[in-house]
């Protein structure tokens, strides 16, 4: 029997390395003002054909915000890199490196300072990683940016996940219905959700969008404010998640 469990015990120390090995590998690149972003790559499969998703935090966060849910992403059968943004500042114990660059360089951190982030982000991973379909997927502000960057640079990612987006962005000088007008020109497939009280701040955006291949996703819970809302420790993320599993089973199978 101490034999027989101290093979169980070391199996669960080695899977629990492996999983953390997966998530541990950090790369930077720059965006395109030269600004160092950080992220990190939890690609465990096969580049050919395997969809490749690109996670961005939302306000006051960092890559951190997916160390759970980016492993997960990993069990469906997906690549990922988790992205930190040049506005935010932390996630579950995991520094902004990118933000701290910015500060420590006197850049503007902004929301929409961060598109240039989001850009590059993308960028890179369709050079390095994007053999297969390259996917977006938002939090909060940068929710409503991956819209944005959908609807006016076809090309830049094959779908979109957006998580609590809305009109963020006119103390920036932008319109009331900026996010909207952008989305107006996506014919990617989306899929949008928040919690169900938000659903109100992206109704508009979401009636704009012309893609016949949109899905949204309303939880009867109450739920929670951006990608947060799959965190596991959450009871209802469980609903968020298999809608999200139908989403991208349907659109972008893993191994299709």
């Amino acid at each position: 029997m101490y034999c027989v469990h101290r093979v169980f015990t070391l199996a669960l120390l080695l899977a629990a390395f492996a999983c953390t090995a997966a998530g541990s590998e950090t790369v930077t690149f720059a965006a395109k003002d030269g600004l160092l972003l950080s992220a990190d790559i939890y690609a465990p499969h096969d580049q050919a054909g395997t969809p490749f998703i690109v996670l961005f935090h939302q306000a006051g966060s960092s890559r951190g915000e997916y160390s759970g849910i980016a492993p997960w992403l990993n069990s469906l059968g997906y690549n990922c890199m988790a992205v930190d943004q040049r506005s935010g500042e932390v996630s579950q114990g995991v520094e902004n490196e990118t933000a701290r660059r910015a500060a420590e360089a006197h850049r503007e951190t902004g929301y929409l300072a961060a598109l240039p982030d989001i850009r590059a982000a993308l960028e890179y991973a369709r050079k390095h990683y994007g053999k297969g379909p390259v996917i977006a997927w938002g939090s909060s502000y940068s929710a409503a940016l991956v819209l944005q960057i959908a609807g006016v640079s076809p090309g830049q990612a094959d779908g979109v996940l957006a998580f609590s987006p809305g009109e963020y962005f006119e103390r920036a000088g932008k319109s009331a219905t900026w996010i909207a007008e952008s989305a107006r020109h996506i014919r990617i497939p989306i899929f949008i959700s928040s919690a169900r009280g938000e659903a109100d701040q992206w109704a508009a955006i979401y009636a704009t969008i012309e893609s016949g291949s949109k899905a949204k996703f309303v939880p009867a819970t109450d739920g929670r404010h951006g990608s947060r809302a799959l965190w596991a420790q959450y009871p209802d993320s469980g609903d968020y998640r298999a809608a999200v599993r139908t989403f991208l089973e349907q659109h972008f199978p893993a191994g299709g």
